[in-house]
């Protein structure tokens, strides 16, 4: 068995929510279970916006209360007696490293057994990583994994429908096991293929070559294809750099830059800057 974790500390502010609709984006013939959750508090002194986090506290183990998993706040609807967002969810599971035994993800399959009128606790807001630059000109470079699409999708939906006129680059690199995993861009949910016509919006998606064998996506492939365009972005002073999905991405990412750059020298003097400059954010689960 795992071994358990300590307890973690009650969260300063927490709220409730009903969860109000549980739609499945994947298909079902798909190995890969995502939903889409909506859920609706009626406390209106939760202040998220999207693209916020909030921590929800699923049900703990090992006499913990709490179990707390971030998740990416991506629609949101303000009404005059509550607030509806929305959540995307992977359902999990891991191989524990000692035994070898696999164990279904807590927090994951926790959120995808809810059924409509279920009631969530959850913490928050956390943080807003991804704010849109003030010059129109700037680009931005979003590199996302998994259910790391979904604060994409809402910066995307914000740079060109609510600040509209955007002249500066935006490219999204997105990596997915399989071609069913490729969250909101399949046949059936493809709602970034409303922003294709936009002259400044590329998308680049990256499958596993093996994804039977859950070889990892091929996400530095898809970066080192366009590596001329992507290094002159990295190196311009305005780009902003996204990351967003498993804590596991950066190694692929890492891999990526150090050739793009030529040398792990030049890619630390690279990310040391974008750091301190304060353009790289990452949200990593």
């Amino acid at each position: 068995m795992p071994i358990p974790k300590p307890p973690a500390p009650p969260p300063a502010k927490s709220y409730s929510a009903v969860l109000t609709q549980s739609r499945r984006i994947t298909p079902a013939t798909s190995r890969e279970e995502v939903r889409h959750l909506v859920f609706r508090t009626g406390d209106l002194s939760f202040g998220g916006v999207p693209g916020n986090c909030i921590r929800v506290l699923a049900p703990g183990q090992y006499g913990n209360r709490y179990h707390a998993r971030l998740y990416s706040v991506m629609d949101l609807e303000r009404q005059a007696d509550a607030t509806e967002f929305a959540i995307c969810v992977r359902r999990c599971s891991y191989i524990d490293e000692f035994n070898g035994e696999e164990y279904k993800g807590v927090a994951s399959n926790y959120l995808c057994d809810m059924r409509p009128g279920d009631v969530l606790e959850f913490a928050g807001p956390v943080g807003y990583p991804f704010v849109i630059p003030e010059d129109k000109s700037a680009d931005i470079l979003m590199l996302g994994m998994g259910t790391g699409i979904a604060p994409f999708r809402t910066l995307i939906r914000q740079i060109y429908e609510k600040v509209g006129g955007w002249k500066g680059r935006v490219r999204l690199f997105y990596g997915a096991r399989s071609p069913l995993e490729m969250l909101y861009m399949n046949d059936e949910n493809n709602d970034l293929a409303n922003y294709f016509d936009q002259p400044t919006f590329r998308a680049f998606q990256a499958v596993s070559p093996k994804p039977h064998f859950d070889a990892p996506a091929a996400l530095d492939q898809a970066l080192e294809q366009n590596a001329e365009e992507v290094w002159e972005m990295i190196k311009r002073p305005d780009t902003r750099v996204f990351v967003a999905g498993t804590a596991n991405m950066l190694d692929t990412v890492e891999k990526a830059m150090v050739s793009l750059a030529g040398s792990t020298d030049k890619w630390t003097a690279a990310r040391a800057e974008l750091v301190s400059s304060g353009r790289w954010s990452e949200v990593l689960y």
